[in-house]
């Protein structure tokens, strides 16, 4: 039986397939945002994707939380 994936990993291949760079770029991206603003909030850093780099809510929420979760910031 295949394993679903769940959580926001669940959005990478779209995430992938929609902006043409893997999930690592975005996490590198996302931990060189919180080096100059380490005080950055969740749904700051999403406003920032949005904003900087047209990602979509779900896409930039999916991907903090990945990034977040990855840094023991969860």
């Amino acid at each position: 039986m295949p394993r679903t994936t769940k959580g926001p990993a669940s959005y990478f291949p779209a995430i992938e397939a929609k902006y043409g760079h893997p999930v690592a770029h975005w996490q590198q991206l996302l931990r060189e945002h919180r080096a100059q603003q380490p005080g950055a909030r969740h749904m700051e850093l999403v406003a920032w994707l949005e904003s900087e780099h047209g990602t979509g809510h779900g896409h930039a929420n999916a991907l903090v939380a990945a990034a977040s979760a990855e840094d023991g910031r969860a």
